[in-house]
């Protein structure tokens, strides 16, 4: 008797938990494959997302079945998980990979194993970038170092101080609109 009261006492409690919420996931898997005239390396980009939106009923509660939903907002959760060629993680808050331009020249960031990689537009590497622990990235090329940010518009801006005139120079690789 007690163990059939138990069991009614479950299945009403599970009733009345039911999951009151629309969930929408999807997975952009890309592979992104590099030849350096040496080797090829493939580093595998899964963009996820995540849509939550609660259900909820419109109009009084009484006795009719029927009742009509009520649009409520949509709760979006984005990440972008990078598997580099040598099997590590790392989840990108924000994927910034995209062409930019500067001075009329075509460039693009792309991820690499560690940040991001400045290329010019026959794919030759200009610098890497790397993030920081104060939200910012530090660019470091051939012959340049700078403190790199993304700007309010998506634009790389990159600041180098000249020990020459003792001043700061600014350099904005334009964001092209996908």
């Amino acid at each position: 008797m007690k163990l059939a009261a138990l069991i009614v006492f479950v299945f009403t409690f599970s009733l009345s938990h039911a999951q009151n919420k629309n969930v929408v996931d999807e997975t952009k898997k890309t592979v992104i494959t590099v030849n350096d005239g040496e080797k090829e390396t493939k580093t595998v980009k899964n963009e996820n997302t995540r849509e939550v939106q609660m259900i909820e009923l419109d109009g009084q509660k009484d006795a009719t079945v029927n009742r009509d939903v009520k649009t409520s907002p949509t709760i979006v959760e984005q990440s972008t998980e990078i598997i580099n060629p040598d099997g590590s993680i790392r989840i990108v808050d924000v994927d910034r990979t995209n062409y930019y331009t500067l001075n009329g020249q075509k460039y693009k960031v792309e991820l690499d194993a560690q940040g991001y990689s400045l290329l010019s537009e026959n794919n030759k590497n200009i610098g890497k970038i790397r993030k920081t622990t104060t939200n910012s990235f530090i660019f470091a090329g051939k012959n340049k170092t700078a403190i790199a940010y993304f700007d309010t518009n998506g634009n790389l801006v990159l600041e180098s101080y000249d020990p020459k005139t003792d001043t700061v120079t600014f350099e904005t690789y334009t964001v092209l609109k996908k």
